[in-house]
């Protein structure tokens, strides 16, 4: 699949502007660096970003995703009055996608300037349509969704996403310190 073809949309809400999913380039080091001095996020995620080299890194790692098929993360932009450019506000992903494999995981994360807009609900919904969708035959039929328990607002979007909680994950020290919920979405439903 060619990155750079991929262009995912969600439609405006009447308090908040359309948004685009797109791949992410280079050109974006700088705004992620910016949007990783945020706490929460920082609190949420477990990569580093520090500065533009990390965040090169961490940009191409995303590529390498895209070229090996297994991990597609998508830069969330919030679309602009004509003629401004979209402001970056946040990430999702769908990852450990393998072929003939019947799930595969999602992420995301938002900017703090963008949180309470239902930036990622919509980005969600947008990516799982086309997880559903871009795959076929081979592709997954069940959507993961893990978060700690404590992170009440991805719990939140999990749920304005369809994805229903399953069950409560033990915590897996050091990687999940604590438990989490397990959230699935079917590509039936």
């Amino acid at each position: 699949m060619d990155r750079i073809d991929v262009r995912l949309e969600a439609d405006a809400t009447s308090s908040a502007p359309a948004l685009i999913l797109r791949p992410w380039n280079p050109t974006d080091a700088a705004d992620l660096v910016e949007l990783y001095q945020d706490d929460a996020l920082r609190r949420w995620t477990s990569s580093a970003v520090n500065d533009e080299a990390s965040a090169a890194r961490w940009i191409q790692d995303q590529q390498r995703g895209w070229e090996a098929a297994d991990r597609f993360g998508f830069a969330i932009l919030e679309a602009q009055a004509a003629g401004a450019e979209a402001q970056l506000a946040g990430h999702v992903v769908l990852k450990n996608v393998t072929p003939g494999a019947s799930s595969a995981e999602v992420g995301y994360w938002t900017a703090a300037h963008a949180r309470g807009r239902t930036v990622a609900p919509r980005a969600l919904r947008a990516l799982t349509h086309w997880a559903f969708t871009a795959f076929p035959g081979d592709g997954p039929k069940r959507l993961e969704l893990l978060h700690q328990v404590d992170n009440t607002a991805s719990c939140r979007v999990a749920q304005k996403s369809g994805y229903e909680l399953i069950t409560l994950l033990p915590a897996a020290p050091p990687a999940h310190p604590l438990a989490g919920h397990l959230h699935v979405r079917d590509r039936d439903r």
